[in-house]
């Protein structure tokens, strides 16, 4: 592992904030290039020290070590990719061990075969993190990174639901399922098959039986749980003959039945930007995706003849939408909405942002409008610099994006900011959390030839405030959900 003392963070000043300046050239102390053909002045991070620590205090329950407090410790959990970073390309071999491991697992314990087998991707935000429910903007990217479904009608009104490595769960009845019921990963799934139920498709269900296996790591802030529901999804509209997968139109019924799944039946009061990342995506593109009318831009995201890489670092800080905080900061943006008058924080333009600020009534409110509406703006320019090829101002706004999610609407947590801070001194474009916060994962633009620098160095990092060891992917665009198999 890289030593710590052997890259000297030469532009950590000592001072409060995060700043960007033009300075001339220097080399990153993990031996990164810069772009060629870039100016002789480019944007370098100067990252000072009140960078990590929040304004709000994102180091509480930190003790002298930098370690958890035993009342609020947060569970690790090991995803299935450890260590060194997995390339997200999909190859065929890959995909056929998959097919072929949901198939026998599903002969095993159903003694029939499936009908079919369908995959749908989790996905990773490049900008646009909670304004979804605020029917902002948002840029995520569908990860190759898989999870599958080998599915089978049945002839009654049971619901059999399997996961490979979990003991198996009982038949449920279709009528049995409902808000908070069933419990687990299982609620997905069914809550799928009661959103077709109950939104004008309840002819044409019938009971299922289903075995998924999963690529995505779970808590990771990958959508995990939206990758669990658009396979399911995709697969009822084929099994049912109901024709939704065959144009964007019928894939947004798909979305917006997945997304009532998760907030009725998971009761996780998240928008709609997971479900429609994972099947409206295209390959080799990031999703433009306005929620207040659900339309649709494709924005080439492709990184291979740049020399960068876009990495993922899993915290392994788990966090569940299903929890308090989450919604807290959805009601505190419908709070906001109800002293101003107006339906969703859309509403609100940049330019007239410091005269809306002020007719609210005390900071939180203040802080949280601020964010989500700088932040849509930043979708909208982090869109601009991707079709410019402007991948040092896109850095700069990721930057930007994660001192807003810290600091106004507090969503980070101490691994997701070192995991910020450690990128950025080691040569980083730009890194942020990404998701829904309180955990999960962040997200670095980096130099494709400095992986593995920049992985020790972050490793290291973590190592320092005795957090778990993260785990790391190298993200690609990848295709939207569909059928693999039969």
């Amino acid at each position: 592992m890289t030593s710590r003392g052997a890259c000297v963070p030469h532009f950590v000043r000592g001072v409060t904030e995060v700043m960007l300046r033009r300075v001339t050239p220097a080399p990153s102390p993990c031996g990164a290039k810069r772009l060629a053909g870039g100016p002789d002045t480019q944007f370098r991070w100067i990252v000072e020290s009140g960078f990590l620590p929040s304004r709000a205090g994102a180091l509480r329950g930190m003790t002298g070590q930098g370690k958890p407090q035993k009342d609020g410790e947060r569970e690790h959990k090991r995803s299935p990719c450890v260590g060194l970073p997995l390339s997200l390309d999909h190859d065929q071999e890959k995909l056929v061990t998959a097919i072929n491991q949901v198939v026998e697992h599903f002969r095993t314990h159903f003694s029939s075969t499936p009908e079919g087998v369908w995959e749908a991707p989790g996905r990773v935000n490049l900008m646009g993190e909670h304004t979804d429910y605020n029917h902002g903007l948002v840029l995520p990217i569908a990860l190759p990174q898989r999870t599958y479904a080998a599915v089978r009608r049945r002839d009654d009104s049971l619901v059999r639901l399997m996961s490979v490595g979990m003991p198996p769960a009982q038949a449920i009845p279709i009528t049995d399922i409902a808000p908070g019921s069933p419990k687990g990963w299982e609620r997905y799934p069914a809550g799928v098959i009661w959103a077709f139920a109950n939104h004008g498709y309840a002819d044409q269900v019938t009971g299922i039986d289903a075995v998924f296996t999963s690529e995505v790591p779970v808590g990771a802030g990958l959508s995990s749980s939206a990758a669990i529901e658009g396979a399911m999804a995709v697969a009822l509209s084929d099994l049912w003959d109901l024709g939704l997968t065959k144009d964007d139109q019928g894939r947004a019924t798909l979305a917006n039945l997945a997304q009532s799944a998760e907030n009725i039946i998971a009761q996780a009061p998240t928008g709609g930007m997971d479900q429609a990342a994972c099947l409206r995506s295209r390959e080799g593109h990031a999703l433009y995706l306005d929620c207040a009318d659900q339309s649709i831009r494709h924005i080439p995201f492709r990184l291979d003849d740049t020399g960068l890489a876009l990495l993922v670092i899993d915290t392994r800080a788990t966090h569940a939408h299903s929890t308090g905080e989450y919604g807290h900061r959805r009601s505190d943006c419908q709070e906001a909405c109800a002293i101003l008058g107006i339906d969703t924080l859309r509403e609100i333009s940049v330019d007239d942002l410091d005269g809306v600020l002020k007719r609210l009534p005390n900071d939180r409110l203040r802080r949280r409008v601020r964010h989500i509406v700088s932040e849509t703006h930043r979708v909208r320019l982090s869109a601009q610099a991707m079709e410019a090829g402007d991948f040092v101002e896109l850095g700069k706004l990721f930057v930007d994006s994660h001192a807003s999610m810290r600091d106004d609407y507090e969503i980070s947590c101490p691994e997701l900011d070192v995991a910020v801070i450690a990128s950025l001194e080691c040569g980083a474009l730009g890194a942020r959390m990404t998701g829904g916060g309180f955990g999960g994962s962040a997200i670095a633009l980096v130099y494709r030839q400095s992986l593995r620098e920049m992985m020790e160095w972050i490793g290291s990092a973590f190592d320092q405030k005795g957090f778990a060891t993260p785990d790391f992917l190298v993200a690609e665009a990848g295709r939207k959900a569909g059928r693999v198999a039969y």
